[in-house]
């Protein structure tokens, strides 16, 4: 009997979770709206975001990448590296002014941020006028690692939006 208490007592102690976050799916495709704080740049870093309640993607685009020329090919960035594309989940919902306010309020805080460890960002460019150009931004192979080197088992996320620059 003594076998078996210590056994149960055992899946008990050692079968509890410790309370670390746990996510398993990253979904930012239903919603449309790629906020900035700025006018979006062809010749500075731009810094785009999506907000889901309380869950915010980021993704922050190296000066140059968007360009006012038309593309035959999508261009590519290389996250980590020149492009960053990072995750963060907070204590309550969030509001665009977290990412534009100087300083940013005191709430709601985050709980976790996870920086992508791997994949491409690709950017197409049209026009309909030759004045305003709209880039379409997608995410393709982006992988999260969170700080138990757990991975984030579903992102849906390939298309992030569009943002326009020129006129």
């Amino acid at each position: 009997m003594k076998k078996y208490l210590l056994i149960g007592c055992s899946l008990l102690i050692f079968g509890c979770n410790d309370g670390d976050l746990q996510i398993e799916t990253v979904d930012f495709d239903s919603i449309d709206t790629v906020q900035n704080c700025d006018t979006v740049s062809t010749t500075t870093s731009n810094v785009l975001f999506k907000i889901n309640g309380d869950e915010a993607l980021i993704v922050t685009l190296p000066s140059g990448l968007l360009q006012n020329t038309v593309t035959t090919t999508d261009l590519e960035s290389a996250v980590p590296g020149s492009s960053q594309v990072s995750y963060r989940i907070f204590s309550d919902n969030v509001t665009s002014a977290y990412f534009c306010d100087s300083p940013p309020p005191l709430t709601p805080t985050v709980k976790e941020e996870i920086e992508a460890e791997g994949g491409s960002i690709f950017i197409t460019t049209t026009t309909e006028d030759s004045v305003t150009f709209t880039h379409t931004i997608r995410l393709s192979g982006i992988t999260f690692l969170n700080e138990n080197g757990s991975r984030i088992t579903d992102l849906q996320v390939s298309e992030f939006g569009t943002v326009t620059t020129g006129g």
